[in-house]
């Protein structure tokens, strides 16, 4: 039934489209002082974002996530900035790296996050999918969202569009790494962490 469903919740997103990606962490870069003479005669050192290559998945080392299984990479973007830097949960100080993505190609994804009242089925996928990743999860928890995945991959998609849970845009994955480049790397230090609670019980 997903698969039959899915045809009406196809979405494009065109070549040249930019995507965002962030991950926790940063790089160091030495800048020597010199004299006149051109010796060195003191260093320092100070923060600069990951490298292009170092914002792609790793090939070899993947680890599970909602739509992809440990050793198959996905690329898992959001559609604006302030959302990828959420999604990787930082703390105040921390420094996140975030690269800007342009997409090679056309794409075909299935909008998962566009829920009607009358969509119940569709409503608990892309509350499946937006649900973090933790490193306390037990792996099997993904298997039924990645079956989803590997389901819509297998009938032709690109990717899936779900909601996000911890920031105002939605999150995109796409199945091929080969989809898009990463055109600019920036470094963000986290000044504030805003958290809104409601009671769910009292005794």
């Amino acid at each position: 039934m997903v698969i039959e469903q899915s045809a009406k919740r196809k979405r494009s997103i065109e070549k040249g489209t930019v995507l965002w990606r962030a991950q926790l962490g940063n790089n160091w870069r030495r800048e020597k002082i010199r004299d006149r003479r051109g010796r060195e005669v003191a260093s320092f050192d100070y923060e600069r974002p990951h490298s292009p290559k170092r914002m792609m998945p790793l090939q070899d080392r993947a680890s599970e996530g909602r739509a992809n299984p440990k050793g198959i990479p996905c690329l898992y973007f959001s559609t604006d900035r302030d959302t990828a830097m959420t999604e990787t949960r930082p703390w105040i100080g921390s420094c996140v790296s975030v690269a800007k993505f342009v997409m090679l190609k056309d794409l075909t994804v299935v909008n998962c996050s566009a829920v009607e009242k009358d969509e119940p089925v569709w409503a608990s996928i892309n509350r499946a999918f937006s649900e973090p990743v933790t490193r306390n999860d037990d792996v099997a928890d993904y298997a039924p969202t990645q079956v989803i995945a590997e389901a819509l991959r297998a009938a032709g998609y690109d990717g899936i569009e779900y909601g996000s849970k911890l920031g105002t845009g939605k999150t995109v994955a796409i199945f091929d790494l080969a989809a898009a480049k990463p055109a600019k790397c920036h470094l963000y230090r986290v000044e504030a962490v805003s958290l809104k609670f409601s009671m769910v019980t009292e005794h």
